[in-house]
């Protein structure tokens, strides 16, 4: 049996940026195991699977670890393989998730537009060893929702971080954001996940649901300008509509293939 396999990097417009994520259309699901083994093979932060039913797609992503509840950037990288290699015709994709509800992916221009449900932080305790773990300096404030949210002073703050990443994955959370404001974009961040088998993700659409309510309140408006800065670094465009946020970004594609399961 052969499924094909698309490669796409996102939230960039230049090959080797952004966030890679496999890409695996399927006719019909395979048995969860199998998904987690390709999703372990391929090594990448996400591989995103699914399946064409009536009113769009269903959608499923897996880390090299373990399913999660949602993902941006392998959204974005599922909906450009559907605009240019499968010959969708719409403008707009929806998609069906089990925890996250329907996502919606528009194609604006050279861009593609996600409708995502926001989720705003709330104030936390710091769990023990999670500032050591980021290098020692104390964040302004601490948030969670689904991640811890770390607040630091300056972009600066955010790009010398160095994080222990064996001491990050003993703290009881999917992921850890850190955040300031940028030099010039609205704000700048950095996410670990190395419980998930992701020590740094370079471009965390997932982080933003929590990222852009913050940012909007703090900075009294809906429209922002985003870079997450890793290595590979990423660029968003954002705005945040009552209890949903869209993140406008760019893909292209890197690679396609079989996989022979």
């Amino acid at each position: 049996m052969t499924i094909p396999i698309y490669q796409a990097d996102a939230f960039t417009d230049e090959l080797f940026g952004g966030n890679p994520a496999a890409v695996c259309p399927l006719n019909d699901w395979l048995p969860d195991a199998v998904m987690q083994k390709i999703a372990l093979e391929n090594n990448l932060a996400e591989t995103a699977f699914f399946v064409k039913n009536s009113t769009g797609y269903l959608l499923r992503w897996f880390t090299p670890e373990l399913e999660i509840d949602l993902c941006g950037h392998a959204t974005l990288a599922s909906a450009h393989i559907i605009f240019t290699e499968l010959g969708y015709e719409g403008d707009t994709i929806y998609f069906e998730t089990v925890k996250a509800g329907t996502l919606a992916v528009k194609r604006d221009g050279d861009k593609y537009a996600m409708d995502f449900p926001s989720r705003p932080p709330f104030a936390a305790d710091t769990p023990e060893g999670l500032v050591a773990a980021l290098g020692g300096k104390k964040p302004l404030k601490v948030f969670r929702s689904r991640d811890y949210m770390l607040v630091y002073e300056t972009e600066d703050d955010i790009l010398n971080i160095i994080p222990d990443h064996s001491a990050l994955a003993k703290i009881d959370t999917l992921g850890i954001i850190v955040t300031a404001p940028g030099k010039k974009v609205d704000f700048v961040s950095r996410f670990f996940a190395p419980a998930a088998g992701v020590p740094e993700d370079p471009v965390t659409g997932s982080a933003h649901c929590n990222l852009i309510p913050y940012w909007a309140a703090r900075l009294g408006k809906n429209i922002l300008h985003a870079y997450q800065v890793s290595a590979r670094k990423g660029e968003l465009w954002c705005e945040l509509k009552g209890d949903r946020v869209l993140m406008a970004g760019k893909a292209v594609t890197y690679l396609k293939g079989e996989i022979y399961v």
